[in-house]
């Protein structure tokens, strides 16, 4: 059985020199796509479904970090989910990463005594039945500890939480207090606000938005959709394990991704 393997790495030179090693160190290893940036490789890895990923963590299009969170909650269930390496030029990250159950990491520039300690890593887990199935809950724990909006802001985000909301209707500004949103749901440059009332647009994104709202009261739930707690009637998981959300004052249904899952357990 061969094993496949996805490069995503916008750097030319050391993705070709990331390509080189491998071939040398694991000449059965498969390169199934070389991408350069974080959007490709989403849609790559969904189309080969690759046993094993290379992320850049800082890439064009998404992080290394966003691509792994996209493909834990689009990954379909009858596949195994991929072991992955994050190549990184940050060394506090690829430690933290690494002590939060990452497959492994290598640092820029890649080194051939390093690289070579991460594919017998690589091997071994992969010959390892007993950790069959349990590579997409290993990355979704890894997620839910590095992800930003995961955690409580601090530091210079600790300020007071937000309690307007500034949107822009037409030639009109629209005032909405905070407590009064529903959810926030992104779309490519703006986010979506949804009272009861009605639904207003401003230009932002949730990466901005996160450090400025209330985390006890907004969580997210999805990678683009974070919802007033305050609102939500009931979590509900279907037999497939798909797990939605029903809000007071609104009939709309909001999906709750895998890595925020864990939020409604006691629900």
């Amino acid at each position: 059985m061969n094993i496949r393997a996805l490069i995503a790495e916008d750097e030319v030179i050391l993705s070709l020199t990331l390509q080189k090693m491998l071939e040398k160190l694991w000449p059965e290893l498969v390169l199934c796509s070389v991408v350069e940036n974080g959007v490709e490789a989403v849609r790559e890895a969904l189309h080969h479904a690759p046993d094993i990923l290379f992320l850049d963590i800082k890439m064009p299009g998404k992080t290394g970090l966003e691509v792994a969170q996209e493909l834990a909650e689009e990954w379909p269930e009858n596949r195994a989910f991929p072991l992955i390496v994050y190549v990184t030029a940050y060394d506090e990250f690829a430690i933290q990463a690494f002590e939060h159950s990452a497959s492994d990491y290598v640092l820029k520039p890649v080194s051939e005594e390093r690289l070579s300690k991460t594919v017998q890593r690589l091997q071994m887990r992969l010959t390892d039945q007993s950790q069959s199935g349990t590579e997409l809950e290993r990355v979704l724990g890894q997620l839910r500890s590095l992800m930003p909006g995961h955690v409580h802001a601090s530091g210079s985000a600790a300020h007071k939480p937000l309690h307007m909301i500034r949107a822009a209707v037409g030639n009109q500004i629209r005032m909405i207090p905070v407590e009064d949103v529903l959810y926030f749901e992104a779309t490519d440059k703006y986010i979506n606000v949804v009272t009861k009332e009605h639904s207003s647009l401003i230009r932002s994104s949730l990466r901005e938005l996160l450090p400025q709202i209330d985390s006890d009261v907004f969580w997210q739930i999805h990678r683009s959709t974070v919802v007033n707690s305050k609102k939500i009637l009931a979590a509900h998981k279907d037999e497939s394990g798909k797990m939605t959300l029903k809000l007071r004052d609104s009939d709309d249904k909001l999906t709750v991704s895998r890595v925020y899952s864990h939020l409604f357990r006691q629900m």
